[in-house]
């Protein structure tokens, strides 16, 4: 886990939580990741930067909230995908849905 400043906590939008930590994760943690722990979970304090790595998700986001009980707003990545989980027959990582316009 990498620990950072601590700033204020509150609570945010779902929409703000996942755009501070879709570029926690692009700006600091993608490039330690993605080419060894492809398929992990990665859960982020999004007011810190801190963050933990997990075979699933709750196991992720429980680390996190043990070594940072006073985390209120979470954002977790699935490492090499763009989302979570996925609707459907195929998945979106490597497919032409996942391709950014």
């Amino acid at each position: 886990m990498r620990q950072a400043k601590t700033h204020a906590r509150g609570r945010r939008t779902k929409e703000s939580t996942a755009q501070l930590g879709k570029s926690i994760y692009e700006r600091d943690i993608k490039k330690q990741v993605e080419s060894a722990h492809h398929g992990k979970y990665v859960s982020i304090d999004i007011d810190t930067g801190n963050w933990t790595i997990s075979d699933d998700l709750l196991t992720a986001a429980s680390l996190l909230r043990e070594q940072c009980p006073e985390v209120v707003d979470v954002w977790s990545v699935k490492v090499g995908y763009k989302a979570l989980h996925h609707f459907g027959g195929r998945p979106l990582q490597g497919s032409e849905w996942s391709k950014e316009t």
